[in-house]
């Protein structure tokens, strides 16, 4: 499980150091993909593939559906951790999300987040701002 938030800078490569405490969970490959608010999402092999069935179970029949397998699967990018602990973020995906040097590492439960650190700190910020708003409004269980 991921969770806490960690202040990170990518090297002049783009390599990211996967925090130690993520770093004992995710083995030795990665798969990123798009994320939601502007982030990217990282996710350990077993729950990418959990998310891969998620999106099969999709109705591809839908444009909607189809639309999200496609934005998805087309993002996603398999990487290799090295012996550093770091995985090489390709300029590509810096660059479609804006992710500058300074960066926030969120986790999220079944995976991570790359923010780049201005988009985190205005994101974070609206949502505390409305988080009693949104937690009152969440669905229950019956």
């Amino acid at each position: 499980m991921f969770f806490g938030s960690y202040q990170h800078t990518l090297d002049a490569k783009g390599r990211l150091v996967i925090p130690a405490k993520f770093k004992t969970q995710v083995g030795n490959l990665l798969y990123i993909m798009r994320g939601y608010d502007g982030c990217i999402s990282i996710y350990k092999e077993e729950d990418f593939l959990a998310k891969v069935e998620s999106l099969k179970s999709l109705h591809f029949n839908q444009t909607g559906s189809r639309d999200v397998v496609r934005v998805d699967s087309s993002s996603v990018v398999e990487l290799e951790i090295d012996d550093g602990g770091r995985i090489l973020l390709p300029k590509r995906i810096l660059t479609e999300y804006n992710i500058g040097r300074k960066i926030m590492i969120v986790g999220v439960i079944d995976h991570f987040e790359v923010w780049d650190l201005n988009a985190w700190e205005t994101y974070i910020k609206e949502a505390n701002e409305n988080y009693e708003t949104n937690a009152n409004n969440l669905p229950t269980k019956e």
